[in-house]
């Protein structure tokens, strides 16, 4: 359970939180979408009855000045609607990306904290929708453990990418690991991808962006011949990003999940240096 638990924080640390808290920002509390329809529902029913007024009033014994006030608050109202209805517009498209971005996050996490507690992932429900009719894209399956075979260029164009990583050449590998990713989704190489576009993103100093490509890459192939580094990198990244409660039970982890990794040495100097518990 304190496994999970220290799960569930590192994904409120690279970005779970952030979406979801949009529906609580200051505006959501002033005033809801539904507010707002309301709103534009009493508009309009105020300007149809006005305009019924206008067309019934009309006349010669109708002065200009007595149609004055009724023609002013007809505009100002016309003027309230079209602002509340971009606004509404506004708010549901941050709604729909708000759901969108949650339900994914929300199935990978479920996904994640199964499969990392020992469970059945083939026995996961679909994830509920965030307030919409939005479909979680299912994890991808690990490649086949057997002889894997490789697309043509595939090899040489993880070599390139790891040659301009060795070089110092941070952006450039990054680039090219990120193509790698696209062109080969499925690739027997996608863990050592991961591990290598996550070593990329630290040296330009977006330690964030390379937490959550280390989350990721662990998270589908934990049983992968460089999960060990991969996981021991997450843990020292998220210590960096000054998120110790969730680096120390990440840095225990790579000791109990690889005791003979050169790696959990260093998570063990790594946990001593940040007074886990």
């Amino acid at each position: 359970m304190r496994r999970a638990a220290a799960w569930l924080s590192v994904a409120l640390v690279l970005g779970l939180a952030a979406p979801l808290a949009a529906q609580t920002g200051p505006t959501a509390r002033e005033r809801t979408l539904a507010d707002v329809r309301q709103d534009l529902n009493v508009l309009y029913i105020e300007i149809q009855r006005l305009k019924r007024e206008l067309s019934t009033t009309g006349g010669p014994e109708v002065t200009p000045s007595a149609g004055g006030p009724i023609l002013d608050r007809v505009d100002a109202i016309e003027g309230a609607l079209q602002r509340l209805t971009a606004r509404t517009e506004e708010l549901e498209h941050r709604v729909e990306r708000i759901v969108e971005d949650g339900t994914q996050r929300i199935g990978d996490l479920e996904f994640r904290l199964v499969e990392l507690e020992g469970g059945d992932v083939s026995a996961l429900e679909e994830t509920t929708t965030l307030g919409g009719e939005v479909d979680a894209p299912a994890p991808d399956p690990a490649p086949e453990a057997d002889a894997p075979q490789l697309a043509v260029g595939e090899e040489a164009d993880f070599e390139a990418a790891t040659a301009a990583l060795e070089a110092g050449e941070a952006g450039r590998a990054a680039a090219l690991f990120r193509a790698f990713r696209e062109d080969y989704p499925g690739s027997p190489l996608a863990p050592r991808a991961a591990l290598g576009l996550g070593r990329a993103l630290a040296a330009e100093g977006d330690t964030r962006a390379a937490a959550r490509v280390w989350l990721d890459g662990f998270s589908a192939h934990p049983d992968a011949e460089v999960a060990d580094e991969t996981l021991y990198r997450l843990g020292d990244a998220l210590a960096t990003l000054g998120q110790t409660e969730a680096a120390c039970p990440i840095l225990a982890d790579v000791g109990v999940r690889f005791p003979d990794s050169p790696f959990a040495g260093e998570a063990a100097a790594r946990r001593e240096g940040l007074s886990c518990p």
